[in-house]
């Protein structure tokens, strides 16, 4: 048997748990092989871990709820726990998941659903495009979802470990430690997506991996969703040792920003190369964002566009 304990801080407990505890009560039936416990402002839950999992979710969906609408009702505890069992949660085919905060995450740009329409079609996929169109997140939630609905066995998150402007060799740690920091809009995503425990329970199983790039030589990937983000900064032969990961029953989302390549003047980018390599391969898809995709503050489009100006400008100068 474990043990949570989940304790509420600046919340009614009334409009939380209801007339009697009855939302908790609601909790109890549906898990009888689970206690679940209120005393005072502490809720303790003891069972089995996968179990526990799931009620944790729950909990942290009428949580969230509460603090969105200040009350928490028996229908909406019966509501979340039908959202919990149902086969079906993931039939409309524009909801990609549903996140720990209770809002629906699904593709908010036109291409974005190209991204996912594209992944269900290949099993190598290049998000090629700037900064805030979204790249990382929608590919972070198709993967949770393609772990949720047991279509792989592990998720695997990796990046090349090159310095953006800041000095690696100074911060503390190893090279997992020292990268963490440069991995965390992933962090952030899978924040949105799972539950803290759960996301803690993955993490510790190697369920869900968050690694640098070079602790992906020698491994085979099989049965997984691998994502490699800020692509743009590998070398040839890092992308090359990347993309011959790949095994059997595995899908992998390549992305990177070509106008952000953050090597050391002179080395070839190893995206720009596979890109230019691998455009007439069979299997591979390639989708192209925009400034147009751009989901951030309206004025970061109009900082991408004067950018993108600017670099065309001195390609012409160059030239002349």
């Amino acid at each position: 048997m474990v043990e949570k304990i989940i304790t509420l801080e600046n919340i009614s407990l009334l409009d939380f748990l209801g007339v009697e505890n009855q939302n908790i009560s609601e909790l109890s039936n549906h898990f009888p092989s689970s206690k679940i416990i209120s005393r005072g402002n502490e809720i303790r839950i003891k069972g089995q871990s996968k179990e526990i999992i799931r009620i944790n979710d729950i909990l942290n969906s009428l949580l969230n709820h509460y603090h969105k609408f200040g009350k928490v009702t028996k229908d909406n505890v019966k509501s979340y726990l039908e959202r919990d069992t149902l086969d079906d949660l993931f039939a409309n085919e524009n909801v990609l998941i549903y996140g720990t905060r209770g809002f629906i995450i699904k593709p908010k740009t036109t291409n974005q659903k190209k991204l996912v329409e594209a992944v269900a079609k290949n099993d190598l996929v290049f998000a090629l495009g700037p900064s805030g169109t979204g790249k990382t997140y929608v590919s972070v939630a198709m993967a949770v979802k393609a772990l949720k609905n047991k279509e792989v066995k592990k998720i695997i998150i990796t990046r090349p470990a090159v310095e953006a402007g800041e000095n690696l060799g100074f911060l503390p740690g190893d090279l997992k430690e020292k990268i963490d920091p440069y991995l965390r809009p992933v962090y952030d995503a899978l924040d949105d997506m799972i539950p803290f425990e759960k996301l803690k329970y993955y993490q510790e199983n190697r369920i869900i991996e968050i690694a640098p790039l070079a602790y992906m030589r020698g491994r085979t990937l099989n049965d997984a969703f691998i994502l490699l983000d800020e692509a743009q900064n590998t070398s040839p032969m890092q992308i090359k040792m990347f993309l011959t990961r790949m095994g059997p029953n595995s899908k992998v989302i390549i992305n990177g920003d070509l106008s952000q390549i953050d090597l050391p003047q002179h080395t070839r980018s190893g995206l720009k190369e596979a890109v230019k390599i691998l455009k007439e391969v069979k299997g591979i898809s390639f989708i192209n964002f925009t400034s147009n995709d751009v989901i951030r503050h309206k004025i970061v489009k109009d900082i991408i566009d004067a950018y993108q100006s600017a670099i065309v400008k001195k390609e012409k100068e160059d030239k002349a």
